[in-house]
């Protein structure tokens, strides 16, 4: 009889079902252990929803920003007196049944795909069970919501439980006026006066889309400017286009406590000052899930951060206990956490995998503009992690972009000077996730400035400002070289 390998996945989001995937292709007998859904916080209540609500944000944003100077005339019985008042709005309870909906049925998705496949999924939480036994075999228990349990056998475990909102100790989250990013989907009115606490990706992102969808925002932020973590120039443009739209961005105010009074939510900053809204969104990181499942026990290290330790296929430092995405706290991104998750199983069923590498990754923040990013960083260029030349181009200059009344926005570059090799990029631009694609692909292949700016583009596109700082990188390396 042919001995079949057997694969417990603890968690079903990106980097669990795409390794169930992998897995399940490669011949392992596979179980899937999940307690929400398959698709995990990325499809449920992260990723999804909130690109979701994006994307009316982003319709609302483009038609108040540029109807009148394109030339469309709104046809309405708005008296003269009224004309300036805004001409649209939205339903927020029909934006958030349409968000529950599609992500619901993105779940239901995964989970045909995982068992069409050949996966079994148990609803349940997952623990590990003791050591490795002498066989190089491991326990996992699963206990099922009527407190029933299982036991697995498993030559291999991943865990890929993700992570949850954290919380403040004096700002706890009610689900009614202060709230997390996992309970927004449940508002059935917009909130007139939204105080957003924390300026990183998704407070960025929420705060930018309610301002859209016609809230009232004042963005709390405890660094010097928003989105600390991503490039200068990107959150510099990103934060004059927030205040010229009306919103009340606060810098350096620390956020020590939330309450609410009635049906208002006051917020006290840390130097005492106090500001009031209708509601409050605490958007200031996450927690991994890592309590309760016996990892240390079974001889998984864990940082002081509580993310489990990997290393760069995924292993960690238990024999046959992988790991993927945010629980270990790598890079929080989907791609991210499916790739650790595929590479997870090519090495344990001794497939050909290739370490991860950091660098070749590319991400976008979902604000308008959006702003995109891979490979090296202008902190990497600045700290001297990494010698390299920079061009930016202000998309002001792009013929595309004039025709669609862009103002905001840059394309940015990084090569290796000697060889002109593309080692990172930057746009900020309205689909700037769809424009980071080029540069993504010269980075991981090597590609140098000359090879892109060779490569023929469509006049007028917006990609065309790709090959135009490709183009000056290339002449520079000319003329330097010379």
């Amino acid at each position: 009889m042919e001995y079949v390998t057997r694969i417990v996945i603890i968690g079903g989001g990106p980097g669990g079902y795409e390794a169930a995937l992998v897995a399940a292709q490669l011949g392992a007998e596979v179980t899937v252990v999940d307690c929400d859904g398959l698709g995990g916080a990325s499809v449920l209540t992260d990723c999804v929803p909130s690109k979701t609500l994006i994307a009316t944000a982003e319709v609302m944003t483009t038609f108040d920003s540029s109807y009148e100077e394109l030339g469309i005339i709104v046809a309405d019985d708005t008296p003269p007196e009224e004309m300036a008042a805004r001409i649209i709005g939205v339903d927020l309870g029909k934006v958030n049944r349409r968000v529950k909906r599609l992500a619901l049925a993105q779940s239901h998705d995964i989970t045909a795909a995982v068992t069409r496949a050949g996966a079994r999924v148990m609803r349940g939480r997952g623990r590990l069970e003791g050591m490795q036994a002498l066989d190089g075999s491991r326990k996992v228990v699963v206990r099922a919501a009527d407190g029933s349990e299982e036991t697995l056998t498993a030559d291999a475990v991943l865990i890929a439980t993700g992570g949850h909102p954290r919380e403040l100790p004096d700002a706890r989250p009610d689900g009614e006026r202060i709230l997390n990013w996992t309970q927004v989907y449940d508002l059935d009115e917009l909130p007139e006066e939204l105080i957003v606490v924390g300026s990183g990706v998704t407070g960025a992102e929420f705060a930018g889309a309610y301002q859209a969808l016609g809230s009232k925002v004042t963005l709390v932020s405890s660094r010097d400017r928003v989105l600390p973590g991503e490039d200068p120039d990107a959150a510099a443009v990103l934060e004059d286009v927030f205040r010229r739209r009306g919103m009340n961005v606060m810098a350096r105010s620390r956020a020590a406590s939330a309450k609410r009074v009635g049906d208002r939510v006051e917020v006290t900053l840390a130097d005492g000052r106090v500001i009031t809204g209708s509601h409050c969104l605490m958007a200031v990181g996450a927690i991994p899930n890592t309590e309760g499942m016996g990892l240390e026990e079974a001889g998984v290290r864990l940082k002081d951060s509580g993310h489990i330790w990997t290393d760069k296929v995924s292993r960690t430092s238990a024999p046959g206990v992988y790991a993927a995405g945010d629980v270990t706290g790598v890079f929080a991104l989907a791609s991210v956490a499916a790739m650790q998750g595929r590479i997870a199983m090519y090495h344990f069923l001794g497939d050909a995998v290739a370490p991860l590498n950091l660098k070749t990754v590319s991400s976008n923040v979902f604000t308008d503009p959006e702003i995109a990013t891979v490979g090296y960083t202008q902190a990497d260029v600045d700290g001297g992690v990494i010698d390299a030349r920079v061009v930016k181009l202000p998309l002001l200059r792009n013929p595309r972009a004039k025709m669609q009344g862009i103002r905001d926005g840059f394309v940015k570059i990084f090569c290796r000077p000697g060889t002109g090799i593309v080692v990172g990029g930057v746009v900020v631009a309205p689909r700037a996730s769809e424009l980071i694609h080029p540069i993504s692909i010269a980075v991981d292949n090597n590609l140098t400035v000359e090879q892109i700016a060779n490569a023929f583009t469509v006049y007028p596109s917006l990609s065309g400002s790709i090959a135009e700082v490709a183009r000056q990188l290339h002449t520079r390396k000319a003329t330097a070289e010379a």
